[in-house]
């Protein structure tokens, strides 16, 4: 049976409009929090990516075979329920986010099985990547960030011979021609989290987009690869590890451009006045910096194309060879079961 949604369409509606209905409360929060936190505005874009990436990927999701998990996709489905249950009951919006993304993912291996959840993972993923983490653990990962971020700037405006004075995540700076000093505030806004959840994200889909096969069609994660080559030799692969290095590049890339940023305001402060904390200058300065993150990530990705092992060229007597096989092998009576013999040494 051949699985998707042209031809059960109105399966995938009812699911669809049943999953809408429990979760109604829990995406409209999640979409009014994307629309608020600038931390996470990106997220108002990855419904329209994940249908993006579920267009293209049409014609293997339609030629996909059905091979439903009705014991483990139950399950999936049973946690999903119980953890929107104890959030709801808790008040905590992150599980309830969680039992959405596993509810999904449990529907997926009910109706069709593993495979097809394979060739929609990395969506699920993008959506995970998309929901707010928790507040607590969001302060424990922006101030460290800030605190980072103001030594830096500390650190390079001593060494332009500029006297500042470093207090936690505030910087006092005597800026020229002023008489008294002043001081800047890393703030968490400064603190760089913003751009590192939203590069992991381009990080993820860049991965994805680009990832290479010897097919030309292959892509992270997909059952085609897994299944040609065995999950170990898929593991070891080029493009395994080329998506990890991006991935894993995204979070250093993140925290040193922020630095950057944060340092080039301490030094204009100091030359021009703290103004140049504050307005234009700031917001421009941050959309160049994520620019330059962005442009570094895909740098990354070309170095690490640089270094991969190009396949030995074949010579034309191995394509000769090749030649000699296939036509003693179509030269054969049909059903013949008959072996090649090895040639003696």
């Amino acid at each position: 049976m051949s699985v998707p949604a042209l031809k059960h369409f109105w399966r995938v509606l009812a699911i669809s409009a049943a999953i809408v209905f429990a979760y109604a409360t829990v995406l409209r929060k999640l979409g009014v929090d994307w629309w608020a936190d600038a931390n996470y505005s990106h997220g108002l874009l990855i419904p329209f990516i994940i249908g993006y990436i579920l267009w293209i990927n049409r014609q293997r999701l339609s030629r996909e075979p059905g091979r439903p998990s009705v014991l483990w996709g139950g399950a999936a489905v049973l946690v999903a329920l119980f953890a929107l249950w104890a959030g709801t009951a808790g008040s905590e919006l992150y599980t309830q986010r969680l039992s959405l993304v596993l509810m999904l993912a449990g529907v997926v291996v009910y109706f069709w099985g593993f495979h097809l959840l394979r060739l929609t993972l990395i969506p699920l993923v993008l959506l995970f990547l998309a929901i707010p983490i928790p507040v607590i653990v969001f302060n424990k990962i922006a101030f460290p960030l800030q605190l980072f971020a103001s030594q830096c700037a500390v650190w390079s405006m001593r060494l332009l011979n500029i006297t500042v004075l470093r207090q936690g995540n505030v910087i006092e700076l005597l800026p020229r021609g002023a008489s008294e000093t002043k001081k800047l505030e890393v703030v968490e806004a400064c603190s760089g989290i913003r751009s590192l959840m939203t590069l992991i994200t381009l990080a993820v889909m860049f991965a994805y987009l680009t990832y290479p096969s010897d097919r030309g069609s292959g892509r992270l994660g997909t059952e085609e690869t897994k299944s040609r080559s065995g999950f170990w030799q898929w593991f070891s692969s080029y493009g395994f590890w080329r998506s990890a290095i991006l991935i894993a590049s995204a979070v250093p890339i993140a925290i040193l451009t922020n630095a950057l940023r944060v340092s080039g305001t301490g030094v204009l402060a100091h030359y021009y006045g703290t103004g140049v904390a504050d307005g234009f200058f700031h917001s421009f300065s941050g959309w160049v910096i994520y620019i330059a993150a962005a442009l570094l990530l895909f740098a990354v990705a070309w170095v690490v194309d640089r270094f991969r092992r190009t396949a030995p060229k074949r010579t034309l007597g191995d394509r000769m060879a090749d030649g000699a096989e296939t036509k003693s092998a179509s030269s054969m009576p049909a059903g013949s079961n008959a072996l090649p013999v090895e040639e003696a040494e």
